[in-house]
């Protein structure tokens, strides 16, 4: 729909709101807070199809001077968390897929650079994994167990420290974005040269398959979300660098709140990785079939909902309208 259209179709609903935050037109909260839930709707919108509009800044200065006044007479909806995730979310993540893949390049070229230089450098695994480890998996493989590693620790303990280990790195990514993106890439690169490393490990000593279909049950969402953790980082650093037609410490702050949204959408997910690596992983006996249903099905669950599900809602928002 073109700018004009849309501003046409919808100019006598922003008429009334903005009298009611101006004049005081009274109607009840209910009404207040429906019509609210619509000029938001229309906000996500113009963020989404005419960013850096007039339309979209006038908009936007209607949502946020009602906001206050709103909330002093009706509480917040039961179902914002769940309208978070399926709606609003995924609508406003459509935008980011360009750092998406420019997150995941980054992460697949340091894993490559971890792979390549173990198989050059004999040393370059243990420099990376620490001697401890290596020489701890040395013994296990030895004893005819490469993953004993993953059963060592109660199953409950494991899944929380994990967990919240897992969301540390998250908020790193993340955090260190306000470096120019700088600080984000070299969170990448610290983790995707240790895959890299630690894969090659398993290859050089015949164990790749073995490595893979155990580690990977619990890696695919794990991996997957420290990229899309990755991609809030680089959204910040995107938000100081190229600010537009925003003052920076403007284009900052939105760049703030989008990276922030990013991050707290994978802390379900990293909820589930912990499980898995706690729970299941540590089942190595089972069938390679079973292994390969879970990590397939991880890595739907992670395209969909980052990738596939944002642009069906995109078209779906777009053909509404």
């Amino acid at each position: 729909m073109r700018e004009a259209a849309f501003v046409k179709q919808n100019k006598d609903k922003w008429l009334k709101f903005e009298s009611v935050l101006v004049n005081n037109t009274q109607i009840t909260p209910d009404e207040l807070s429906n019509l609210y839930i619509e000029i938001t709707d229309h906000l996500s919108y113009a963020q989404t199809f005419y960013p850096n509009s007039q339309t979209l800044n006038y908009i936007n200065s209607l949502a946020s001077s009602a906001h206050q006044k709103i909330y002093k007479t009706k509480k917040e909806k039961k179902n914002r968390l769940y309208s978070f995730w399926v709606k609003e979310f995924p609508l406003e993540f459509y935008k980011y897929q360009k750092q998406l893949l420019i997150t995941f390049l980054i992460s697949v070229l340091f894993t490559a650079i971890g792979v390549y230089s173990s198989a050059t450098d004999g040393a370059f695994v243990r420099s990376i994994l620490g001697d401890g480890y290596v020489n701890m998996t040395l013994e296990n493989i030895a004893n005819d167990d490469p993953m004993a590693v993953y059963k060592k620790m109660e199953e409950t303990n494991m899944f929380l420290g994990i967990t919240i280990n897992n969301i540390r790195v998250a908020l790193l990514c993340f955090s260190f974005g306000v470096l120019c993106g700088i600080g984000t890439i070299y969170i990448l690169m610290s983790n995707f040269i240790m895959l890299g490393s630690f894969q090659y490990f398993f290859y050089d000593k015949g164990l790749l398959w073995e490595s893979a279909r155990t580690i990977w049950i619990h890696g695919t969402i794990e991996i997957s979300v420290i990229i899309i953790a990755g991609c809030a980082g680089l959204v910040v650093g995107n938000s100081i660098l190229f600010p537009k037609t925003y003052t920076r410490l403007t284009s900052f702050v939105r760049g703030v709140k989008a990276g922030l949204k990013i991050v707290i959408s994978t802390i379900p997910f990293f909820i589930i990785a912990g499980f898995l690596e706690g729970f299941v992983t540590r089942h190595t006996e089972m069938p390679d079939w079973l292994a390969i249903i879970i990590i397939s099905g991880s890595l739907a669950l992670i395209l969909f909902y980052y990738v596939i599900y944002p642009r069906i809602l995109y078209k779906k928002l777009a053909n509404e309208q």
